[in-house]
């Protein structure tokens, strides 16, 4: 969740009402955002 957070600024809070399937999937873009390649 912190790599979420530091690219899209939001607080764990933020994150808490979200599923385990929203959460992969904001990982991806935080990623994808970050230009992670690995």
């Amino acid at each position: 969740m912190a790599d979420i957070a530091v690219i899209f600024h939001w607080r764990p809070a933020d994150m808490d009402a979200m599923t385990a399937s929203e959460l992969l999937s904001w990982r991806e873009q935080a990623a994808v955002r970050s230009g992670n390649t690995s």
